[in-house]
């Protein structure tokens, strides 16, 4: 049934000025100080307060959608005791269900725990808060995405956490927490342009710096990722036990493709065993820290710090930048790219052939082998 409003209409409205606020029906207009106007929502649905700013009118938000709001909440709490199985059922906040969602995932051995815990203790928890899992709206999630990206969080970023909102409400279902999934999550689109990597005199002199630097791990750090094109985690949660000097490979029980054995160079091999004959009796990891893990998550201030005494720009060259040096390195030396997908630990195909932008200078001599190829018949 459509609300009527005696106060809240299109001419009151008009007439507002700023600081001034009219409410009806659970909808509120602010008029605010630069001459916008903002609609916030503020109900009572099944013994919950709801409180949602809606948005503004220069982006074209009208009282309208507000309406829409309160209706599909309240449609959404009427669907939701329908599906209610017999006896009593508790009703699950979000911050109570991340919590439970990670304590749950670890018991049974899920990947990247400690990334979806960063998203949800970061961002996620603090934004949906108490609010009853079940009642998290498509249109909540878009106000997120919005947030987050005029925020300044990067687009890739942002798909990552919407990535663990997807796979919380995919275990929720699955445990039995909540009926179905509450909301349509879609990623944003991101930039497929050119990857950035380092050239073979950048990646020398990131090196010599990192020798320097005050922090010890990042110069083993980098010489591992770009040896290897090993994931940032991947490398900080290597154990020594896992490291295998002989077959010059290291095992990686929870990659993100699942577990592989990866292989390294020779020159690494050497390198590391330095590290492991150094190793303290008892010693598990090859970055042991006093974290709770019991090794080192983090390396992004020292390898900033390292990037910049290189002469490069911290902005543009990223811990995932080694990554793509080396197996950009690997496509321009000429591997063929099953190979790399086996080194790289990529899932699928598709996802290597996005490094096989080649140097100017490795298109050269491709050509020069072609043109080579036709000489013999010219000459004919």
């Amino acid at each position: 049934m459509a609300l009527k409003f005696k106060n809240l209409d299109r001419l009151t409205i008009r007439k507002l000025q700023p600081g001034q606020r009219l409410a009806e029906h659970g909808i509120t207009f602010e008029r605010l100080p630069n001459g916008d106007g903002r609609y916030t929502v503020n109900i009572m649905v099944d013994g919950q307060r709801v409180h949602r700013v809606i948005g503004k009118g220069s982006d074209g938000v009208t009282r309208h959608q507000a309406e829409d709001f309160i209706e599909k909440t309240r449609t959404d709490a009427r669907q939701g005791r329908l599906n209610l199985p017999k006896g009593r059922k508790m009703v699950l906040g979000f911050e109570k269900a991340a919590a439970g969602y990670l304590v749950k995932l670890e018991q049974e051995g899920g990947k990247n725990i400690e990334k979806k815990s960063q998203h949800l203790r970061d961002h996620l928890a603090p934004f949906f808060g108490d609010n009853p899992l079940s009642k998290v709206s498509t249109f909540d999630v878009d106000r997120y995405k919005r947030a987050r990206v005029e925020a300044g969080a990067a687009l890739g970023t942002v798909n990552r956490e919407l990535a663990t909102l997807s796979h919380l409400f995919t275990k929720a279902v699955e445990w039995k927490w909540i009926d179905h999934k509450p909301a349509i999550i879609k990623r944003l689109k991101e930039d497929k342009g050119r990857i950035t990597y380092l050239v073979a005199d950048q990646a020398a002199h990131l090196l010599e710096a990192a020798k320097h630097d005050q922090c010890w791990q990042v110069y083993p750090f980098i010489v591992i990722a770009l040896e290897t094109a090993m994931r940032r985690m991947e490398i900080l949660s290597i154990r020594l036990e896992h490291i295998d000097l002989g077959k010059q490979v290291i095992y990686i029980p929870q990659a993100k493709a699942g577990a592989r054995e990866q292989p390294i160079t020779e020159h690494l091999a050497g390198f590391l065993k330095g590290y492991v004959d150094a190793a303290e009796p008892g010693q598990v990891w090859l970055f042991p820290a006093s974290s709770a893990s019991g090794h080192a998550v983090s390396i992004e201030k020292a390898f900033r710090r390292v990037v910049a005494a290189a002469g490069l720009d911290p902005k543009a060259v990223v811990r995932h930048t080694l990554r793509h040096t080396a197996i950009t390195q690997l496509v321009q030396a000429g591997v063929d790219l099953p190979t790399v997908q086996r080194i790289s630990g990529h899932k699928t195909l598709q996802m290597v052939v996005r490094y096989s932008h080649q140097s100017g200078e490795h298109i050269r001599a491709a050509m020069t082998k072609l043109e080579r190829r036709y000489r013999p018949l010219q000459k004919k």
